[in-house]
């Protein structure tokens, strides 16, 4: 990407800030709230619903052709047609026989991501037809002419105050419209008369039985059952993701769609039926029921190893509530031709091509907290890392392979990003930037060096670069004399990821000298990077041989029985998660299940029966009173608990800070184009620890340290540097 390319993309994500932000904000987080409120009340059934809900999915797919055929056989049963289109023009030609046939002039519509994605409005238009959206959402979008921002609320983006000016300026009305309550009562009388001109009646549906051809509406308007009942011409528009087996099979995504979208128990209109409907009698005549299934790059995805997880998505947007930068930015910006945030990019990807997934896939920074909240499990954030990579090698593929051969200490090609081959490799610029520290920390700062660094690059001139140790952590450990060598509890291998080697060497230290204080043997070990960050960049290929080169390094000790204890976050999640898609089955595992972050290892330590719980102290010094803001890995694999139990234990009055995300995110912060999206999502964490300035800042992750000094203008401490005096 040019300099001049990532300044456009920094303006438009800097327009949609303040012309959308606050109110997607205030509506996804409120819905995220929900949410969890609502899958708390579930308890464990949460867990073993979503794991049923997998099975089924991931069962429909594996039989999708075999569904497709009994779906036929049954809604043909029950008097209805299935036509399966190729792509999205032989749906919307298909579309539109219906309607001629009907002798449509009105088509009133529900709301369906699905007739976006094949744009059923505007192929319907060019035959003469009146498209009507009846969701209230879509119909403030008809209106503006905008595309929707978000998933399940397409016109999320927009305030009441928007709204009123829209419908003021669009209907020519006696009174201004001005409450939520006076839209509303405005928009109801405004389709009533709709439905009563309708010709044709569409909806989507949120799954598809095959064994009884039945369908499921899902929504809270009641637009989708009065689409159906008052028109006697009926096209449901579906991915053929859509089709489950059996009846049976709804009950778990009853229990989960609804709470993941948004926060509610069930839906107020959830309609399972088998259409054609009899009910309620209509005066038009004999009801016709048209199935319109769309493969548009389904079955291409289906075969696809890496993108066949999409269509298990439920179109839920719990991934979108969660995640911080759609939170700060939504979906038009987070979003391609037609779906947005985390998963938006496997379905552009999939039904749309790279380029349309290229706009917007870096947004997702593989921080994981979608991972959890997925009712359905899908790996979102391997999905955008495998869809950067094709992008990465699709840009340029091949050209100029042979200059770079050698040159580089990657696996990737020749055409790959510049900015992103710097982050992928920051592991050799660590190596090279500390073995010439302080002269190469000078250097780094000095303006020319800035300013190429921005020009070139696109690292942000306003982040504060970090600052390399000339003495590595391995070097400090290689200098001292072996400790608990005799008789040790335990045996561990202290992973100096490349964090804690060559920068944060002192949380390092900390590490070595708490475990060694409750009786280990520890071990430093000359072991590379974890591949975390090229996976980040989406060069897997490279991260691949990282992940390798460490297990080979880690596996002999592993074999003797010594444990693999990781300071920093996101390297403990590439060996307990992300391994599992670059490593074989058994090497992963046996890493995975060796694998220990610091102060879980710590807090089993002084648990346990093996450790001397009464070696580990407070310090002497300093505040108390701490802040603890934790880092988004450390919440997806569930071990944030760990550090307040264990700082708790030895004395410390621990608070926690409520926001989840910082808005770092590794590299994503020190990206010029994302730098201000960065610091918006990291915004309500500074306020928190401005507002609670008497305790002092505590932060696990390198990417949390240097974002929190940022906003607040003071480095945290690492938890582990509370503990021992040195």
């Amino acid at each position: 990407m040019t300099a001049d390319a990532r300044r456009a993309k920094r303006e438009r994500i800097r327009g949609l800030i303040e012309s959308e932000g606050e109110t997607v904000a205030k509506n996804t987080r409120h819905l995220n709230e929900s949410r969890y409120a609502a899958i708390e009340e579930l308890g464990e059934a949460h867990e073993e619903l979503r794991t049923l809900a997998r099975d089924i999915k991931e069962e429909s797919i594996e039989r999708l052709p075999e569904l497709i055929e009994t779906l036929t056989e049954s809604v043909e049963g029950n008097g209805g047609e299935v036509y399966v289109a190729s792509d999205a023009a032989d749906a919307n030609e298909y579309v539109r026989s219906v309607c001629r046939d009907a002798g449509a002039e009105v088509v009133v519509k529900s709301k369906s991501m699905t007739t976006e994605e094949i744009e059923v409005n505007e192929a319907l238009e060019s035959i003469g037809c009146e498209v009507v959206e009846t969701d209230l959402g879509e119909l403030v979008i008809q209106i503006a002419e905008e595309s929707p921002s978000h998933i399940v609320g397409p016109s999320l983006h927009k305030s009441t105050e928007e709204i009123a000016v829209l419908f003021n300026d669009h209907f020519d009305l006696e009174q201004p419209l001005e409450t939520p309550q006076e839209l509303t009562a405005f928009a109801r009388d405004h389709l009533v008369e709709k439905f009563r001109q309708a010709d044709v009646g569409m909806t989507g549906a949120n799954f598809v039985v095959a064994e009884t051809g039945s369908i499921a509406l899902i929504t809270n308007e009641g637009n989708a059952r009065k689409t159906v009942e008052a028109t006697n011409t009926h096209i449901a528009v579906a991915g053929v993701e859509k089709v489950i087996p059996t009846l049976s099979d709804l009950g778990p995504f009853m229990e989960l769609v609804a709470r993941s979208a948004t926060g509610e128990s069930l839906s107020s209109y959830t309609s399972v039926f088998s259409p054609p409907i009899a009910t309620p009698p209509f005066d038009g005549g004999e009801r016709s029921f048209h199935l319109v299934l769309i493969d548009n790059g389904r079955m291409a995805m289906r075969e696809d190893p890496h993108l066949r997880e999409t269509l298990y998505c439920v179109r839920c947007s719990a991934c979108l509530n969660s995640c911080a930068n759609f939170q700060s930015v939504g979906g038009h910006a987070f979003g391609g031709e037609t779906y947005t945030g985390g998963i938006g990019t496997g379905w552009e990807a999939g039904v749309h091509g790279l380029d349309s997934a290229a706009a917007f896939n870096d947004l997702c920074t593989g921080c994981s907290r979608c991972v959890n909240q997925c009712p359905v499990k899908i790996d979102i954030p391997w999905i955008n890392e495998v869809v950067r990579d094709r992008i990465n090698r699709g840009a340029d593929p091949g050209r100029f392979d042979f200059v770079f051969e050698g040159l580089v200490p990657d696996e990737e090609p020749a055409g790959l990003d510049l900015q992103k081959r710097f982050f992928g490799n920051f592991e050799t610029v660590a190596r090279v930037a500390s073995a010439t520290a302080p002269v190469s920390n000078w250097l780094a700062n000095a303006p020319p060096s800035r300013w190429a660094l921005d020009r070139f690059v696109g690292v942000e001139p306003e982040r504060e670069l970090p600052a390399f140790r000339r003495e590595t952590l391995r070097d400090w450990f290689e200098a001292r004399e072996p400790t608990n060598a005799e008789e040790p509890v335990r045996r561990v291998v202290c992973y100096p990821d490349l964090y804690t080697n060559y920068i944060e060497t002192d949380r390092g230290k900390g590490a070595v000298e708490t475990l060694e204080a409750l009786g280990c043997e520890v071990a430093v070990p000359d072991v590379p990077a974890s591949g975390r960050a090229p996976l980040s960049q989406g060069m897997i290929e490279t991260a691949r041989t990282k992940a390798e080169d460490a297990a080979d390094v880690l596996e002999p000790y592993i074999e003797d029985g010594w444990d693999v204890v990781v300071v920093e976050p996101s390297d403990l999640a590439m060996f307990r998660r992300d391994n599992g898609h670059l490593l074989p089955a058994e090497r992963h595992e046996r890493l995975a299940e060796n694998s220990y972050e610091l102060f879980e290892y710590v807090y089993g330590l002084l648990e346990g029966s093996e450790g001397d719980g009464t070696a580990l102290r407070a310090k002497r010094s300093g505040n108390r009173e701490v802040i603890y803001h934790r880092h988004c890995q450390q919440r997806t694999l569930g071990l944030e608990a760990y550090t307040v139990a264990v700082l708790e234990r030895l004395g410390y009055d621990v608070a926690t800070s409520r926001t989840e995300c910082c808005g770092m995110a590794g590299s994503f912060g020190y990206k010029s184009e994302y730098y201000e999206l960065s610091m918006e999502v990291g915004s309500l964490l500074g306020e928190q620890l401005l507002a609670e300035r008497d305790r002092r800042v505590v932060a696990s992750g390198t990417s949390c340290t240097d974002q929190i000094e940022a906003l607040v203008g003071e480095r945290p401490t690492h938890p582990v540097e509370l503990l021992v005096d040195r």
